[in-house]
Order: C-alpha cells, then structure tokens, then sequence
C-alpha cells in the first residue's frame, strides 16, 4: 500500500514485537492503513489483533518491552511529512506532534486521569506543553472545550475531580483533553467499550459532531462491529497483526470475504436474529452436560414441582452517606436511593433478564438475593424443593444452606479467580466449603466441570492467568455450578469480552439451561444480548421496575420510555439501519422526572404497575395509548 500526498496518516508494513523473558512475541506483523483529512477509519479486531498496539506505535508509548521492527508511520504534518516510526518517542519533533497534532482516547477515562488533580488542569495541561499560555487563558480555553464536548455547567465542572463524574461525564473530560489543542487527527481506542448503552451513544454522537466542528480525522480502535456501523467510511480488519480485510463500510458489510470477518458478523448478537437463531463463534465450544444431568436428576426428588424459584417483593434500599464525603454527590439528604418497591419472580426452568444502566440498581437487586446488602423495605422468598423460605429473615447461619442453591457468575473472570489457586484447587473449593465429598469424588467432580464446559483435566494444575478471557469465563461457569444450583445470577458475564468470546459463553449459557434445566437471573446493559438469552425481561431504572414482561411482548410493543431509549441506542452492525443520532438526548431518559405523562412521578408518588396483556407489565399511571399498536417486531425464538 502505497502514501498518496493527501493522505494524513499512512501505515506500511508496521511490525512491533515484545520481548519478554519467554522470548518474543510478535503483536504487529506488516500492518498497513491510510487515514484522509477529515475521515473516519476503523481499525477493527479482537483482543490479541495487534490494534491497541498500533495506535501506541502512532503515538510514540509503547511499553518499554515493545520495539518496532519495521515499516513507517507517516503523518502529513504542518511541517512536512514525518515518520513517527523512526523518531525517539522523546524527540522533540514527536512530542510537538504528541497530544498536539494528534490527540488519543483512551479505553478507561478513570485510570487516565490523575485522582490528584482536577480535570480543568489536566485538561488545559496540554495547552501549557505545547505553548505559552497565561493562566486565565487556559482556564477560558479549557472551559470552551467542554462546553463543546456538552459538558454540563463547564464553568463549574472544571474545578471537579474525575472521581467526582460519573463514567460518561469523564469519557467527555477524556475527550475534551484530547481535542484542547484542537488535532488534524483523533484516535479513539476503544472510546465507548466501558459504557451504558445511552452514554455510548451519547459519546458516539459527540464524536462525529466534535469531528464536523473541528474537521479533523478520526482512527477508530474498536471489536464492536455496530459502533463501527455507525462511524466508520472506511474499515481495516486486523487478526493476530495482521490486516486480514479492508475496504469501504459498505463493501465490508454488503460483501465480506475473509473467514475471520465474516465470522465476526455472525457472532453479533442483534434484534432481526431468525426464530431458533444461533450465534455462530469463531470456534464452538464443545461440552458435555450429561454427568451434570445425572447427578441433578439423582439429586432431586422425585416429581420436584415446576413454578415460581423466586419471588421479589418491594423490595426498596437507600444507602447512606458519609457526612464527610456528602459533598461528592451534591445530596443534600444525605442517602441514595438504589431500590423503591422493585418486585418480581423468576419461574424454574426460565432465564429472567434484568436490564438496566449503571446506578439502575440491577447489581443491588442480586446483592439482596445473596443477602450481601441489608434491605429497608420488602421480602426475598426462595421456594426451596422442601419448601418456600424467606431469605430476608434469615441470619449468617441461616443463608449456608441458601448458598449451596443460588450462585454467582461475575463480570470480571480474572478477578473472580484467586491467582494463587490452581484451577483444580478453584473448583475443589465450593465442596470442601460446604463438606462434600472426598478428595478423590472432588477431583472427579472437577472433572467432569471442566468437560462440562468445554475443557479438560490437563487444565486442572494451571493458573487463572495462563488462560483466555473465555477460558476464565468459562472456568467461574464451571465453579458457579458445582453444588448444582436452582438459581444462577449472572451478573453482566460476557460484557468485558471480545463478540466472539461473548457469543461462545452465551451458546453455553443457553446449551446448558436447555441440557440440566437451569434457572438464570441474567443481568445486563446490553437489549441485544438479553434478547437472545432471555425469556422474559425486566427493565430498571433509577432503582425503579419500568417495564416487565416476555421476551416477544416486551420487543413487539416496548412501552415506557426508558425501555425505547435503551432499545434505540443500540448500535445494529448494520449500515442500513443507523443509529438515531437526531433522536438521541442528554441522558435525560434516567431521570423520573424527565418522563413525560404517564410515566413520571408525581411529587414522591410513583406510578402502579399496571398490567398491559398477560404477564406485559408497566409503571404508570394510565395504560398509554401505544399500549394498543405494536411498535417494534422481533421474531420469537
């Protein structure tokens, strides 16, 4: 690929290797990509592909054990065209262009600001290194940025701390301090990964709008082929550091042609997924739950009742805080409100999915249920095979036999695994807890956990760190259903991993309700993902349950407003049916009081729930009129 004189970014033939003490790896191998003023390229790949490393070559940080090997980086700067890649990354000429011609985001807004400092300083920070500024200059400049990354009361918020804003407000500081010296070039890694559905498209919106404005180019590091949908003009595809497929969006989505790409496409979970649809990952798992299902039949008694596994009832929560850090939140009651009169139940045998943004209060409602957070109001009532129990009267003592019936899988699998275990020693540890068992019938258990979900005995002496990301998803399925448990809460298990991981373990998911007959309280963000894994779903918001119902009810005919803007700000890897960046608002959707009527509360009074069609539920105060129009058709599964 040769630089044509326009170009503002070319990349030929980079090659970046690590050397560690096991020797080297090879993370970049001939990459090559074309970035124009003032457009849109996507560099799109899975974890291990080589694009983080990339764009770290570009801006001259690569990590000390990384060395480029060979090929150019050319940037067309106002001086003339540069090769970054044979600059000393503490040149001058480099740090003239770092920060200055070329601005980055980065994935994680928190980890890249300094706690110490306020974002106005490290935001007009850049403006200082790269020119005299006086003081007040800076301060006026930086307050502009934000104002045109919209950043709520600029004036004021540039005296915050970053632990002070929530996640999308420090994405927006994030991006404000890339754009303060107003770059010819954005690199955006991974700008939206970390973030609610909404705020993702919030960002993605100001974005493109920032880009309009200031007409510069944007190199978009992404895995998320709808984010991709929606910005990119032109796509290069990387795999193992290599560039493996590129061309325009539409040639790309209308008409792929490596295995690896079109593989990609097929793992994506969306709402137009065919009755019966499977998701298709790069590599299948193959698994085996027939011992599993011979001990759980053996396990239960003989004619165990289907119907309810767990009723929730108004249950309500309020945290309170700390006199001294009051002032964090700008709360003058000095409590936070995580729950109000959430009720609902989870039928055996089903996959209820809760879904709801960071703050909904979904993560407090499974808290509850383990009996991890103490509750102001309401009752958790287990219906054991013996009979119904209420967890909220029960003591420490009282939970032991609970929790060999309803356990966890966690967002994060490496740091649900103890790095100091063997995998054998993980999975052993649920028995040896509860006293089940010998050491020899423990092993074999182990075992057959690890053939259950697609892996073997040669794994049993490894260490969590020598595994995948889904390798260590699927070791904590593995640990979660040891005891065999009526009830699995999977609290937002594939959100942290690349498409095709997440389609593995949600196959997985599903193969194994359907295999053993598990019942899964599934936790999300994310309308796509639990349109393919649930039964019936529950929407919160603001502590609050909006809107609950089956699975096809709830996609036929969505009803509150807060469900609609979640279904709307869900990017479809498709560029025939964009995002509606005009229909977008400020993140006003989560707040009650924005809803119009019948929605809203009024004063301290929230709406009933009141029931739609059998078992389609939703908090108002008066059926609306769409109650009677179906408003978005999704085929049943």
């Amino acid at each position: 690929m040769g630089a044509a004189i326009d170009d503002l970014l070319s990349i030929r033939d980079l090659s970046v290797e690590f050397r560690t003490m096991a020797g080297r790896v090879q993370a970049v191998d001939g990459l090559s990509l074309r970035v124009q003023p003032g457009t849109t390229v996507a560099l799109v790949g899975e974890s291990g592909s080589g694009k983080s490393v990339t764009a770290q070559a570009i801006m001259g940080i690569l990590p000390r054990t990384a060395f480029i090997t060979g090929g150019e980086i050319l940037f067309n700067d106002e001086g003339g065209i540069r090769d970054l890649a044979a600059l000393p990354p503490r040149a001058k000429a480099f740090t003239a262009i770092r920060g200055n011609r070329i601005g980055m985001i980065f994935q994680e807004p928190m980890t890249s600001f300094s706690p110490l400092h306020t974002i106005g300083d490290q935001i007009g920070e850049a403006l200082a290194v790269h020119g005299t500024i006086s003081s007040a200059e800076k301060r006026e400049r930086t307050v502009a940025m934000l104002r045109l990354v919209e950043f709520p009361e600029p004036a004021e918020a540039i005296d915050s701390y970053p632990f002070e804003l929530s996640g999308g407000l420090r994405q927006r500081a994030m991006i404000a301090m890339a754009l303060i010296c107003r770059p010819a070039l954005l690199i955006a890694d991974e700008p939206t990964t970390a973030l609610d559905v909404t705020v993702q498209a919030q960002i993605l919106k100001l974005i493109r709008d920032v880009q309009s404005e200031l007409g510069m180019a944007v190199l978009l590091i992404t895995h998320d082929l709808g984010v991709v949908a929606n910005m990119a003009e032109e796509i290069v595809v990387a795999h193992h550091g290599r560039v493996v497929e590129s061309g325009t969006l539409q040639d790309i989505f209308a008409r792929p042609s490596h295995p690896y790409l079109k593989a990609l496409l097929r793992a994506v979970p969306h709402f137009e997924m065919k009755p019966g649809e499977r998701l298709k990952p790069i590599r299948e798992i193959r698994f085996s739950a027939s011992a599993f299902a011979k001990d759980a039949d053996a396990a239960a008694p003989a004619g165990a009742p289907d119907g309810t596994l767990l009723e929730v009832r108004n249950l309500t929560k309020r945290f309170r805080l700390r006199k001294d850090v009051r002032w964090l939140s700008r709360n003058k009651q000095g409590t936070v409100l995580a729950l109000k009169d959430v009720s609902f139940t989870v039928e055996r045998g089903e996959c209820l999915g809760l879904v709801g943004e960071s703050g909904s209060g979904k993560s407090t409602v499974s808290k509850a249920i383990m009996r991890a957070v103490d509750l102001d109001e309401g009752q958790i009532v287990f219906h054991d095979r013996a009979g119904a129990v209420n967890l909220t009267a029960l003591d420490r003592r009282g939970m032991e036999p609970i929790r060999r019936k309803v356990h966890y899988i966690f967002q994060d699998p490496y740091s649900a695994l103890n790095p100091r275990m063997t995998i054998g020693q993980i999975l052993a540890e649920p028995f040896a807890i509860h006293s089940v068992g010998s050491d020899s019938t423990r092993r074999a258990a182990t075992v057959r956990l690890l053939e259950m979900v697609g892996l073997s005995s040669q794994h049993l002496n490894r260490y969590p760190h020598s595994f995948s990301g889904g390798q260590r998803q699927r070791i904590v399925i593995a640990r979660a259903l040891a005891l065999q448990p009526e009830l699995v809460i999977c609290d937002e298990p594939v959100s942290a991993l690349d498409v095709s991981i997440q389609a593995q373990i949600l196959n997985l998911l599903k193969d194994l309700q359907k295999e053993i007959g598990l019942t899964y309280l599934f936790i999300s963000h994310n309308l796509a993902v639990i349109n393919y894994i649930a039964d019936r779903i529950a929407v919160m918001c603001a502590g609050r349950l909006v809107e609950l119902a089956p699975r096809q009810a709830l996609f036929d005919n969505p009803l509150h407003p807060y469900t609609r803007a979640l279904m709307t700000a869900v990017p479809t890897p498709d560029p025939k049916r964009p995002l509606d960046f005009a229909a977008i608002g400020a993140g006003r959707q989560s707040v009650p009081a924005e809803w119009p009527a019948p929605f809203a509360p009024h004063g301290d009074q929230d709406p009933p729930m009141l029931e739609v069609a059998d078992g389609h539920l939703v908090r108002a105060f008066e059926l609306p009129v769409e109650a009677s129009r179906p408003a978005l058709a999704i085929p049943a599964q």
